[in-house]
């Protein structure tokens, strides 16, 4: 059964994701062609998957399951705060997006707004690490407040604001962990694998409740019509072991890939190496496509 609110909604987030795909695409192979160092397969790659797992929670014929199973809404929120964001923040949307865009002043339009000083200002307090922890924890626990998520599930506005709440929020969790490499003063290399951590125990402890409570939390399920045989109760034990697993594995990992990184000894490069490297990233930093 699809629900009402959900009926019409596929077909213009499918259209915008296709069209958002073109423009990096476009992007890429353009930056691609004239500064090849500046851009990599690995970054198209990730923002592909990134924006087809965005696609999947909020596009596709997922999202008409979502007020009859709980496991359905569980999985959007983890596609939209732990998959997606990190995949596109790899991808290094900025630059491929700029020069997707097909006019010379919507280009520069671009551009200009995200070098403005009050862009730049509020990207400096957004990706504050202590910002970008606290900011998935409060939308985490606060649109799973029973009444904050009958609201998202009554109601087609609130819902496409708890999915980009969810969204946004991800993207600022991830930015200090992708970009770690590159912002030491800011995020310091020891930091992130206990950032990781830290970010864990919201997660655990909603999904040990979800996982233990012996009632259905959330009423609009005890009423959904009930697919795969499923009981209310059962289908929120599965959310909330979903939660717990894919969560814990995707914070964990990283988390483990980055320990290791760094008690591995140094590379050690002569000179010529690393000033010849230097050199290239400078030019590449902003390549100059037509």
């Amino acid at each position: 059964m699809v629900h009402p609110v959900h009926a019409t909604c596929e077909m213009p987030a499918t259209l915008s994701a296709a069209l958002v795909a073109l423009v990096y695409a476009r992007g890429w192979f353009r930056i691609r062609g004239r500064v090849p160092s500046a851009t990599t397969v690995r970054q198209l790659g990730a923002f592909v998957i990134g924006l087809l797992s965005v696609w999947t929670a909020i596009g596709s014929p997922l999202t008409a399951f979502h007020h009859e199973l709980l496991s359905v809404h569980m999985v959007q929120h983890v596609l939209l705060m732990a998959v997606a964001p990190p995949l596109i923040l790899i991808g290094a949307p900025a630059l491929p997006l700029r020069y997707g865009l097909p006019w010379r002043p919507a280009r520069r339009a671009f551009w200009q707004v995200l070098r403005s000083l009050r862009t730049r200002s509020l990207r400096r307090l957004l990706t504050n690490p202590v910002v970008c922890w606290l900011a998935p924890v409060v939308a985490l626990i606060g649109w799973h407040v029973p009444a904050a998520f009958e609201l998202g599930v009554r109601s087609r506005w609130w819902h496409d604001v708890q999915a980009a709440s969810f969204f946004a929020t991800g993207l600022l969790f991830w930015t200090p962990v992708v970009q770690w490499r590159r912002s030491p003063a800011t995020t310091p290399r020891w930091s992130i694998p206990l950032y990781l951590f830290a970010a864990t125990l919201p997660c655990d402890a909603l999904s040990a409740f979800l996982v233990c409570c012996d009632r259905v939390v959330y009423p609009s399920y005890l009423s959904a019509p009930r697919l795969l045989h499923v009981s209310p109760l059962g289908d929120q034990e599965c959310a909330g072991a979903l939660m717990w697993v894919s969560v814990t594995l995707i914070y964990v990992v990283p988390a483990v890939v980055v320990t290791l990184q760094i008690l591995s000894p140094p590379r050690m490069y002569p000179r010529r190496v690393v000033r010849g490297i230097a050199l290239r990233w400078s030019r590449a930093a902003e390549p100059q496509v037509g």
